[in-house]
Formats: C-alpha cells, sequence, structure tokens
C-alpha cells in the first residue's frame, strides 16, 4: 500500500490571510480617531523688529505669579494655596473694596506669570488654568450683569464689549534657571 495516497495535507492554506490581515489594517486606520494635543491657546502679539518701548507699571496693577522649582505657588511673594489663587486674582482684578493694594481698575490689571525651569508642567498648567479661569468668571459675571446671560451666549459685540471692560492681560514672563527665583 502507498503511504503518501491517502493521507490528508497537513498544510494550511494561508492565502487569504493577508487579504484579512490587510482588510483588517485598512479597517482600524480608517476608524480610529487621532487625538492631536492642542497644548495651550494663546494669541501671541504680532512680529516686530522695533524694540518695545518702555513702559513704567504701577506696581499697585501688577499680580505677580511665580512657581518656583519646588512646586510652591508666591503671589508677590507669599506662599499662596492653588486653591485660593483663582479667588484672590478675581478680586485683584476687580477689586470691589477699591483696596489701595490691587489693580486701580480690571483695564489697568496685569497678571504676570513666571515660572522656573525646574517647575513640573503639571504645575505650570494648573496655575495658568486657575488664572484663566479667574478672567472667564470674571467675564462671566459681567455678562450676566449687563446681558443677563452667560458669556459663552453672547454674540461677538457683546463679547467684545465685555473684554474690552476686563481685558486679558496675562504676562509670561521668561523662565528663571534652576532654583533661582528672583
Amino acid at each position: 500500500m502507498a503511504k503518501g495516497k491517502n493521507r490528508m495535507s497537513s498544510e494550511i492554506n494561508a492565502g487569504s490571510m493577508a487579504d484579512i490581515a490587510f482588510l483588517l489594517l485598512i479597517f482600524f486606520l480608517v476608524t480610529t480617531q487621532i487625538s492631536e494635543d492642542r497644548g495651550i491657546l494663546v494669541k501671541l502679539p504680532p512680529w516686530s523688529n522695533e524694540p518695545p518701548e518702555d513702559i513704567t507699571l504701577n506696581s499697585r496693577n501688577v499680580w505677580s505669579v511665580l512657581v518656583n522649582a519646588n512646586n510652591e505657588l508666591l503671589v508677590r511673594g507669599t506662599p499662596t494655596d492653588i486653591r485660593e489663587l483663582r479667588s484672590k486674582t478675581k478680586e485683584f482684578i476687580s477689586n470691589p473694596r477699591k483696596e489701595s493694594d490691587k489693580a486701580d481698575s480690571p483695564t489697568k490689571a496685569i497678571v504676570s506669570l513666571k515660572n522656573d525651569r525646574g517647575t513640573k508642567y503639571k504645575t505650570y498648567l494648573e496655575v495658568y488654568n486657575e488664572l484663566q479661569a479667574a478672567y472667564n468668571e470674571l467675564w462671566n459675571e459681567s455678562a450676566n450683569k449687563k446681558f443677563g446671560k452667560d458669556y459663552e451666549f453672547l454674540n461677538t459685540n457683546q463679547k467684545r464689549e465685555v473684554r474690552d471692560e476686563i481685558p486679558l492681560v496675562l504676562s509670561e514672563a521668561e523662565p528663571t534657571n534652576f532654583g533661582e527665583e528672583n
């Protein structure tokens, strides 16, 4: 009796496996959404070859926020908890009691953010978000007072009116070297 004639072939026909793998690859490429990191959306000033003019600022109108190399928050040289930053910033900008150590008016208020090169990015973003949230809440309060609705539901002209009343002036200073908080 011949050994090879009655035996079944032990090979697997893999001709269609490449087609299936290719179709799966195409399917996943088409259906997968790749999320992009958007970063911090900040409108930068236009480029100019001319040096900026010297401006003398009243220190009363500057809210200096420093995040040092130890990720500690210093506001005007005083250690501050990040949970208090938003409310203190709002109070500084709006100055409802007309205190002498806060901004003359919201149009003159400048928030200066400075960090150390050793600052963790997470801490920097938390501080930046709190400062931005302070402005967002002030805009919302002003919009509700003037127009009876939240800032996000205003038309472009109304938003411009609110932002003219409370302009976002968030200055970011050049980071200091590790541990050099000046």
